[in-house]
């Protein structure tokens, strides 16, 4: 049994267990069917809403009694995994629980109350898996000293990208075993960005980085893709600073048109506060992007900074204090990775990423290592 929120993680986890041999029913919080494979046996919808303390619980256990599963898999460490935890309270069934990275990074630090609720669930689990072991290592210190699970460093990892026609003379590649880059100057000197229009992600800093830098590198041009909440600040910024012709706002993409944006740029930058692994950043590394992402432990457990890519260090002193972090090095990170390119040196390492990416971050791949997971938890329960 698997049991996650709506999300595209959640779907690919389902599917690719399903794709595995694995048969699973899936509790969400959506009727909306979230995969199609005959081995998803039932999909239901469960409110996890904290508010729903003592209804959601009643509903899971029922769903354990109604199916027997032999182990249920949680993903991530708030509400859905609390719930899930009191629910299979002396039922025998074991649980793992997959963490996302804010939810033992960030939501802890929210009250006692947010932190308690991470504890237990953390606590009641028998395996923890993350995509990075920074993430494991704080789960660890949210749970406290006796925390005995199983841990196990496992990237969700990234879908084979789809065989697009590449224009702009790039070789097509996929992630499940990925072409070597094509050469950097047959892409667009283009900046992808991809991540949600949401504070988190900080893509403000990555327009005025730009506006900053865009004056010394002519026919460079910004792509933010997705949306979210502050998409209408975002396009006034750049308004106001002055690059709205050079920055394309290309809203959410679907599989092919994503898999041709980062095909086609030559640099990929993401620069949250707070994250685990991002899958846009394996995928833009299976594609060849060069990297410039924020400098944090989970981005170092697959960058090298001015190895396979540009890792930008936070603000010192008050903006850190204030809790308000700050990437002012961000332009000139910029300029280095635009130089970089440019000068047909990226090349070595964009093909070592690729391979990097095969052999570690493939969700075919690594769906073995979440059902050896499986087995290890079933065998010790």
């Amino acid at each position: 049994m698997v049991v996650g929120t709506q999300s595209v993680h959640v779907r690919r986890f389902v599917a690719g267990l399903c794709e595995a041999g694995q048969p699973v029913v899936l509790l969400t919080n959506t009727s909306e069917p979230l995969v199609q494979h005959p081995l998803l046996r039932a999909q239901q919808a469960v409110d996890f809403a904290v508010k729903r303390a003592w209804r959601t619980p009643r509903v899971i256990r029922e769903a354990v009694q109604r199916w027997r599963p032999t182990l249920v898999h949680v993903h991530q460490a708030n509400s859905v995994a609390w719930h899930a935890a009191r629910a299979l309270r002396g039922t025998g069934v074991p649980m793992v629980l997959t963490l996302w990275g804010s939810d033992v990074l960030t939501l802890p630090a929210r009250s006692l109350l947010h932190r308690a609720m991470v504890r237990h669930a953390l606590r009641a689990a028998a395996a923890w898996t993350a995509d990075a072991r920074t993430v494991l290592e704080a789960a660890a210190a949210v749970a406290g000293p006796g925390a005995t699970p199983v841990r196990a460093w496992i990237p969700l990892g990234i879908d084979e990208l789809p065989a697009v026609a590449d224009t702009t003379g790039g070789a097509p590649g996929n992630a499940s075993a990925p072409t070597p880059a094509s050469p950097p100057m047959a892409r667009e000197r283009r900046i992808l960005s991809c991540r949600l229009h949401k504070p988190l992600y900080r893509i403000d800093a990555i327009v005025r980085a730009f506006a900053q830098v865009a004056p010394a590198c002519p026919g460079w041009v910004l792509e933010v893709a997705a949306a979210g909440e502050e998409t209408p600040a975002l396009k006034a910024l750049a308004v106001e600073l002055g690059v709205s012709g050079r920055v394309a706002f290309t809203g959410m993409l679907d599989r092919d048109t994503l898999a041709r944006a980062y095909r086609r740029s030559a640099l990929f930058v993401s620069v949250p506060a707070s994250d685990g692994t991002s899958v846009s950043l394996l995928e833009a590394m299976a594609a060849g992007c060069l990297p410039v992402l924020s400098d944090l432990p989970a981005n170092r457990e697959w960058v090298r900074d001015g190895e396979n890519g540009l890792l930008v260090a936070e603000n010192a002193g008050n903006a850190r204090k204030s809790g308000t972090v700050g990437l002012a090095g961000l332009g000139p990170v910029l300029q280095r990775a635009v130089a970089w390119w440019e000068s047909g040196n990226w090349t070595g390492a964009a093909e070592a990423n690729a391979r990097l990416i095969a052999e570690h971050a493939t969700l075919r791949a690594n769906v073995q290592q979440f059902l050896a997971v499986h087995r290890q938890v079933r065998q010790a329960a």
